[in-house]
């Protein structure tokens, strides 16, 4: 027994835990009632709007995540317009996915210094026509694969670049 304590000890001296920070989000949903597509298909409206904001949220603290600490991106969402279309067959209702029924978002974000100064600011209007033909679709088993590869995409390009340009 103490010889197993001992070696955690010197384990965990060998292999300090690293605490690291990121950029805090805040995520507002503007007009909620009026956005393009948030229809559930089978759930019920409200549950499926709360849990695909929450979805959301998660998914763009995870991308804050690769910015700087003390750093804050505040996002406020204006309209969804999700990949597919609820229709009406019968008695159900069910989400049909076609080319034609591309992902949009439409949201505007300021990305914040420690001071609470504007680092940068952006009304930003994505829509992906090409949604179903993306290769290696890393969300593919997930709810809202398509709009999550959106939005890391325009991430990439919005934050990413301007840290590697920058880093030179």
């Amino acid at each position: 027994m103490k010889k197993s304590i001992a070696y955690l000890i010197v384990a965990s001296a060998l292999c300090p835990i690293t605490s690291v920070q990121a950029a805090d989000v805040e995520v507002k949903w503007t007009n909620s009632d009026k956005y393009s597509d948030i229809d559930a298909g089978e759930e019920h409206r409200k549950h499926f709007k709360e849990r695909t904001f929450k979805s959301f949220e998660k998914h763009f603290a995870k991308l804050a995540a690769r910015l700087p600490e003390n750093q804050k991106l505040a996002l406020d969402i204006t309209n969804i317009d999700l990949a597919g279309d609820v229709r009406h067959g019968g008695i159900n209702r069910i989400r049909v996915v076609k080319d034609i029924y591309f992902p949009r978002m439409k949201f505007t974000y300021q990305l914040l210094n420690a001071d609470n100064i504007v680092v940068k600011s952006e009304e930003v209007s994505l829509k992906d026509m090409g949604f179903l033909i993306h290769n290696g679709l890393k969300y593919r088993n997930q709810s809202l694969g398509y709009e999550k590869k959106m939005l890391d995409d325009w991430f990439k390009n919005a934050f990413l670049m301007d840290q590697a340009l920058t880093d030179k």
